[in-house]
């Protein structure tokens, strides 16, 4: 009985992995990265703090829709129209940007791995289109396969690369002086860093609408335990990759005193060429290899789920069924990427730009996602068994104050002091 379990257990494992490759994006190959170039170790625990700061929010995707039968985005609505609107304008206001910037990294990765001499939107629009083909293909099941597949490997790939660099040791010199973490400039990247680390908070209504479309296909829905395996699973291996990104970053480049271009094909160039450079030519592929994997694994994710997202959201507002909701999702799918484009081809002034930007607006929108998830899952809706107990409604008041206290910080340092 016991293994049968877990082998059930294991075959309802797949939104929580869809989770993790949208999260293991710019988060992690940008900004952790970054953090472990400039500070070295030092911001170790900012990855640790947002990840468990953000916990109890994101959990609340998985928590919810399985004890109320529904996805999030139906939750907000039983909030309140104005509730759901919020959360629309939100994901309005940061779906096209998002998309433009992990295209752009994906684009500019894929131009080093293939030595494509191509321009960004040309790169770009090839992305997107193999991306929208594998979306088409088969939907779900096909993006469920695949994603699984990407993170696998990934994962393994990662590791390996941070276990040659631990062995090699530090290349930067002993006595580099790391940036001040607490000016304006420092705290401005600390917020850029944790403002998606892991993710930024309307993603936790992907995992949502992907466990009812699982559902769907699979005609069962999880258990509460066995969503809860699936969640974790996902949750984990973000944090462990994050710190792993974070570890390359502070290895290989920390106390070189080089800097990450704006260009995104610039970028993705000089990434594989520094470690190549320090760990032997023979690593080219495998660094070029585990970026591009990060990057276009998020590409696919955010694209599928931002379309969702949209269709599921507006659609609740509009008065559209739930099948006329779903076909919706896949007619969006060109338009975010479309827009997404457009973005890249005639707003983008510079990768490093782009990407703080929508981190920032990520973690300053963060407080208000995090209020209606913890409103949610303790509606009417989710039985009393199901609702969070008395450690996680802790940890939820702790993430509640952080995010809006440290909101307000970055406000006063950047615009009020």
């Amino acid at each position: 009985m016991n293994g049968g379990g877990r082998f059930a257990s294991l075959r309802t494992v797949g939104p929580g992995i869809l989770f993790a490759g949208a999260a293991i994006g710019v988060s992690h190959l940008v900004q952790s990265t970054r953090a472990g170039a400039g500070w070295g170790f030092g911001l170790a625990w900012a990855v640790v703090l947002a990840m468990v700061c953000k916990y109890p929010f994101i959990e609340a995707g998985h928590r919810y829709t399985v004890a109320a039968g529904e996805s999030v985005l139906e939750g907000y609505l039983r909030l309140g129209r104005g509730a759901l609107g919020l959360f629309m304008a939100v994901v309005v206001g940061s779906a096209f940007i998002t998309m433009a910037a992990v295209t752009a990294v994906t684009a500019g990765l894929a131009g080093a791995l293939f030595g494509l001499d191509w321009s960004l939107p040309a790169l770009s629009a090839a992305v997107l289109g193999v991306a929208l083909a594998i979306c088409a293909v088969g939907r779900y099941r096909t993006l469920d396969t695949v994603m699984k597949v990407m993170v696998l490997v990934l994962g393994l790939l990662t590791l390996v690369a941070v276990a040659v660099a631990a062995a090699h040791g530090p290349v930067g010199v002993p006595d580099f002086a790391a940036p001040a973490v607490w000016s304006a400039a420092g705290l401005t990247f600390l917020l850029a860093l944790m403002g998606w680390m892991p993710t930024p908070l309307d993603v936790a209504v992907w995992p949502s609408l992907w466990i009812l479309e699982k559902a769907r296909t699979s005609r069962r829905m999880p258990t509460m335990s066995e969503a809860m395996v699936d969640f974790h699973l996902g949750y984990v291996i973000t944090g462990v990759l994050a710190l792993a990104f974070l570890s390359l970053g502070a290895l290989v480049m920390h106390g070189t005193g080089r800097e990450f271009p704006d260009s995104a094909v610039a970028f993705g160039r000089q990434l594989v060429d520094m470690y190549a450079a320090t760990l032997g030519g023979w690593s080219r592929w495998v660094i070029a290899l585990v970026a591009f994997i990060t990057m276009f694994s998020t590409t696919l994710t955010v694209l599928d789920g931002y379309a969702r997202t949209l269709a599921g959201g507006l659609g609740l507002l509009a008065g559209r069924d739930q099948e006329q909701r779903r076909r919706d999702g896949f007619v969006l799918m060109p338009v975010v990427a479309g827009l997404g484009l457009v973005v890249i081809a005639f707003f983008l002034t510079g990768m490093r730009l782009l990407v703080d930007v929508a981190t920032v607006l990520a973690f300053l929108a963060a407080p208000l996602l995090a209020w209606l998830n913890m409103k949610v899952v303790r509606g009417p809706k989710v039985p009393p068994q199901y609702r969070p107990g008395r450690v996680l409604t802790a940890l939820t008041w702790v993430g509640l104050t952080f995010l809006a206290g440290f909101g307000l910080l970055w406000v006063w340092v950047r615009w009020l002091r």
